[in-house]
């Protein structure tokens, strides 16, 4: 049993690939704006508003984006609910994840700074006969995104995110520093369709031995245009261990997205996993909006 990785928990996201502005829900869908020179601007010096790319957010999906917030330019990111299941045997786990945060400020043409919290979780495990719950604010992440290419347009797109945990010494917390580095990936594969991939690289800590493991998450998604609106995705999404007694974990994401604005969309989806060390099954429901 493994509820590592919930949505918006400090070491997994769940993302999306998509560009509100032309109103692509497809949630991997690439398109870009219009390629033009941004490195004038900044934190303090925005970009004008008629020279914004489409909204990408990392939300609903597991697979992150490439594209950076403009500079100058805010978006949050919010998780409404979040609600992750999971049996084994005779033990148990339930996740209530409420109002997580993705909070992000383009500083440069092609860096944003993004900072993830959850403000309130309530688990209940039940271990070897043992219940024990715990609740409250989660731990901190700081994430700074860099495009490589692709953020204003173009078949493809890559982008580096490293990001470091600061233990909050909550209830929810571990009370560890633990950190990593994401690389996703973006293109287009037809009119309406998109591809995204992803690799990331965790260092978390191991109670047992007191030392740091690394664990190896890796995704894919596909995006797809239902109408201008309206998008679906699907998507697979595992995680491996260096640990002798890690087990492998597979899922199996889908959900909806529905742009309101060119600055608003809402999602919602489902988590299902494909093997006894997964999550079983988890739903959730969120909100992306670009200032």
């Amino acid at each position: 049993m493994n509820l590592k990785y919930p949505l918006f928990s400090p070491l997994f996201l769940l993302p999306v690939l998509m560009h509100a502005g032309d109103h692509s829900a497809g949630k991997a869908s690439y398109s870009g704006g219009s390629a033009s020179d941004k490195s004038p601007y900044h934190l303090f010096n925005p970009v004008p508003v008629e020279s914004m790319r489409d909204m990408s957010t990392d939300r609903p999906d597991a697979t992150e984006s490439p594209i950076t917030v403009d500079a100058g330019h805010f978006q949050i990111e919010a998780s409404f609910f979040d609600y992750g299941r999971d049996r084994s045997g005779g033990d148990s786990a339930d996740v209530w994840t409420y109002g997580a945060f993705n909070l992000k400020a383009g500083l440069l043409d092609h860096v944003d700074l993004q900072f993830v919290f959850d403000s309130y979780v309530d688990e209940r495990i039940n271990e070897n006969g043992v219940r024990t719950t715990a609740s409250g604010f989660s731990d901190l992440q700081m994430r700074m995104k860099i495009n490589l290419w692709g953020n204003e347009g173009g078949p493809t797109a890559l982008g580096l995110m490293p990001f470091v945990k600061i233990p909050t010494g909550t209830e929810s917390s571990n009370d560890r520093w633990e950190g990593g580095v994401i690389v996703p990936f973006a293109m287009d594969l037809a009119d309406g369709i998109g591809l995204g991939l992803m690799a990331e690289a965790d260092f978390v800590h191991d109670d047992v031995s007191g030392g740091y493991e690394t664990e190896w998450v890796h995704s894919a998604v596909v995006g797809i245009d239902l109408t201008e609106r309206l998008g679906t995705f699907v998507e697979y999404m595992g995680v491996a261990g260096s640990d002798d007694g890690f087990r492998y974990q597979a899922s199996f994401n889908t959900g909806l997205t529905y742009a309101v604005t060119e600055n608003m969309q809402l999602d919602a989806g489902v988590r299902i996993g494909l093997n006894d060390a997964a999550e079983d099954f988890g739903v959730f429901t969120g909100i992306s909006v670009r200032y």
